[in-house]
């Protein structure tokens, strides 16, 4: 019987795929780098479902030592499942990480896209705005948001987006400007292109590309800063599971009970490793692309 051998074409299609995949050892651990943030946004969102316990609600003897009675890190001071509380403050400071990255962008991105596409009078003083919030202590500014407005989630994002998008804003002018000096902008402008179309099509997609490798980076900073806050009490209120609030209300059981306060500072020693990985492996990808 013959058999029926693979057309040329499919054959060339074949090769092209396989050609496009990582062949470089660094290349696939940087790609293995950035996958973490997809791994840790699925692990977030299906932690309801991973937690053993609800983190809420005491379900053992209070303090018990990781790994008694099935605890694997341990009970709090009222009996409530540590590894539960974790992971869903783990899945709370994420969520913030990305949604403060997301709003920084946003918003920074359209400063510093009008800014640099416009140039004249709105540049100086769409910069200088900027200039002004760079100027000011971002955790002072931030604490005294937070105190303004009430200590809570969404007013510590609210806190954290206003003092971060300034850097994302002087980041995308710069690239813009850049940018708009090549010949192709430059080309298209002489053809009678409009100002906006420009913008839109010929600057912003090249400014994309460092603003996201700058905002993978500013995940593990995001992460403690967000820790910090909570640990100062302007997070969510008690008993709300939140890794920086969890450390800072068990820290006097630190010498006799040392996981109650010590696993939560864990949780955000390994989220923020996790960002930095991604964030480095991110910029090393875009540098060898």
């Amino acid at each position: 019987m013959a058999i029926a051998l693979p057309a040329p074409a499919l054959l060339r299609s074949r090769e092209k795929r396989f050609a496009a995949l990582p062949t470089d050892r660094a290349t696939i651990l940087n790609w293995l780098g950035v996958s973490l943030i997809l791994a840790v946004t699925l692990i977030a969102v299906a932690v309801p479902v991973l937690a053993p316990h609800n983190p809420l609600v005491p379900v053992g003897m209070p303090l018990q030592a990781p790994g008694k009675d099935g605890f694997l890190l341990g009970t709090d001071s009222v009996g409530r499942d540590i590894l539960s509380r974790v992971l869903f403050g783990v899945r709370s400071s994420w969520f913030a990480a990305l949604v403060v990255v997301a709003v920084g962008l946003l918003i920074g991105g359209v400063i510093g896209l009008i800014a640099g596409a416009t140039g004249g009078w709105l540049d100086s003083t769409l910069m200088r705005i900027t200039d002004g919030f760079l100027s000011l202590p971002a955790p002072v500014l931030a604490i005294a948001v937070v105190a303004a407005l009430g200590p809570s989630f969404v007013h510590t994002l609210i806190a954290v987006s206003i003092v971060w998008w300034p850097f994302y804003a002087r980041l995308v002018r710069g690239e813009i400007v850049r940018l708009a000096a090549r010949p192709h902008v430059e080309a298209a402008r002489l053809a009678g292109v409009g100002p906006l179309r420009v913008a839109l099509r010929h600057l912003l997609p090249g400014a994309v590309p460092n603003a996201l490798v700058a905002a993978s980076l500013d995940l593990g900073t995001l992460i403690l800063t967000l820790a910090a806050l909570s640990f100062l009490g302007l997070g969510q209120s008690a008993p709300a599971p939140e890794l920086g609030a969890d450390a800072a209300r068990n820290l006097s059981y630190f010498l006799q009970q040392w996981w109650v306060p010590v696993m939560p500072g864990l949780g955000v020693l390994v989220l923020a490793l996790i960002g930095n990985i991604a964030g480095d492996s991110l910029r090393n990808l875009m540098k060898t692309s």
